[in-house]
């Protein structure tokens, strides 16, 4: 018989005691969870960047749109790289002013843009990574743009409305005066892990190539199969888009991220099935077929507020509205979707019911008091077919057959 360690033999009791410990603490989170909470397993997520905060500034639209870029370089094994957001605040700010006034002010000018936006700006003007460009230039130390944004539409306004009753040839150098003193410089050229670039030269060997993406969305309006300009107010640059049906909207979207690709995500967020506390974003509606009679009785003695309080609890995953193209095209046409913001899809879950939903990256941060997806919530199908103004996403990450029905 051997002779057992004293030493040895706490160690191990104590070993023990520790994993004991630590299993029952994991048991009573794993049993603390109910039938009734949102659980979602993954069912395919692609590699991103951190989640970054916009902040007080409308600047979605960019912070999406960059979040997908960054995403895209991953997915190129190009690396991962901080991209500066407010080095394309500059530029479409700029190319937005020009617009504004050669259109007497009869159009939107305001901090909202659209994703490709984004795009076009590296298409145009290169891209320069965060660390070199910020765009804090006013002492502090997030993003905060409501002075800014209210300075510049002035500038705009009294060119237009100026008494000499003719436009300088300067008044955009004053414009461009005003986004230095707030955004900062842009860099005519820069060092970069030891090299020198200009922001179109550092752009050129990241490999982006801006004709690789393309804007999709689904709208009965307009022929299908054809691009058409979105008629939204934040598409000052009157951006076209494809027009395909919504179920092949949603193949392509599922297309994309079943193999590695994200895409952006134009949407409107301002619902009562939206909850950033909860981190959902549902279209619940009633089972009323599989109530007992008493039960449905008694739901429909409810006031319209009371059943909303049910169905907007968010307490548990119910039933939601199946979503066709004609309710979704009555959401657009008749105001009650708008395109109010921006976000990146990166991944597909399911609820414990079976029910499918998009894994989204938004941008304000990873700390929203009572959410626990760190700057991440689940949007529904029926929500995403619902709600999706447009998407933008990598060709290639379009099945074949559609790509051939849109000449891709």
């Amino acid at each position: 018989m051997k002779k057992i360690n004293l030493n040895s033999l706490i160690f191990t009791l104590l070993l023990f005691s520790f994993s004991f410990a630590l299993n029952n603490i994991y048991a009573q989170e794993d049993t603390s969870k109910t039938d009734k909470e949102y659980i979602f397993t993954i069912k395919k997520q692609v590699k991103t960047t951190p989640v970054k905060n916009q902040y007080r500034s409308g600047t979605c639209w960019c912070f999406a749109g960059i979040s997908f870029i960054e995403t895209e370089l991953i997915r190129m094994e190009k690396g991962e790289y901080d991209l500066s957001e407010m080095f394309i605040v500059w530029h479409t700010y700029s190319e937005k002013a020009t617009k504004y006034v050669r259109m007497h002010g009869n159009m939107t000018f305001a901090a909202g843009g659209e994703s490709h936006d984004v795009i076009d700006v590296i298409r145009d003007y290169g891209i320069v990574p965060e660390q070199v460009y910020t765009g804090l230039n006013i002492g502090e130390k997030k993003h905060i743009h409501s002075e800014m944004d209210v300075v510049l539409k002035g500038i705009v306004d009294a060119v237009i409305k100026n008494k000499n009753k003719k436009i300088t040839p300067v008044w955009h150098n004053a414009f461009d005066a005003s986004l230095n003193v707030y955004l900062g410089e842009r860099p005519k050229t820069f060092t970069y892990k030891e090299k020198e670039y200009t922001p179109k030269s550092f752009s050129k060997q990241l490999g982006l190539n801006p004709d690789d993406y393309v804007e999709i969305a689904s709208f009965t309006h307009h022929p299908f199969y054809k691009k058409f300009i979105i008629e939204i107010p934040d598409n000052w640059s009157s951006g076209n888009v494809y027009n395909i049906p919504l179920d092949e909207l949603e193949q392509v979207m599922d297309n994309a991220i079943n193999n590695d690709y994200s895409l952006v995500w134009a949407s409107d967020v301002s619902e009562k099935g939206v909850s950033f506390k909860n981190g959902i974003a549902v279209v619940p509606e009633k089972d009323t077929i599989n109530m007992s009679d008493s039960a449905k009785t008694k739901w429909d003695q409810l006031t319209d507020k009371e059943k909303d309080k049910q169905l907007y609890s968010f307490e548990e995953p119910g039933k939601e509205k199946i979503i066709t193209q004609k309710i979704r095209q009555q959401g657009f046409d008749n105001y009650t979707t708008g395109d109010d913001h921006g976000m990146h899809i990166i991944g597909i879950a399911s609820d414990q019911n079976g029910t499918k939903y998009y894994k989204v990256k938004n941008s304000w941060g990873t700390k929203i008091r009572g959410n626990d997806y760190k700057g991440y919530f689940y949007a529904s199908e029926s929500f995403v077919r619902y709600k999706t103004i447009s998407i933008i996403v990598n060709k290639n990450a379009i099945p074949k057959n559609i790509r051939k029905k849109l000449g891709i």
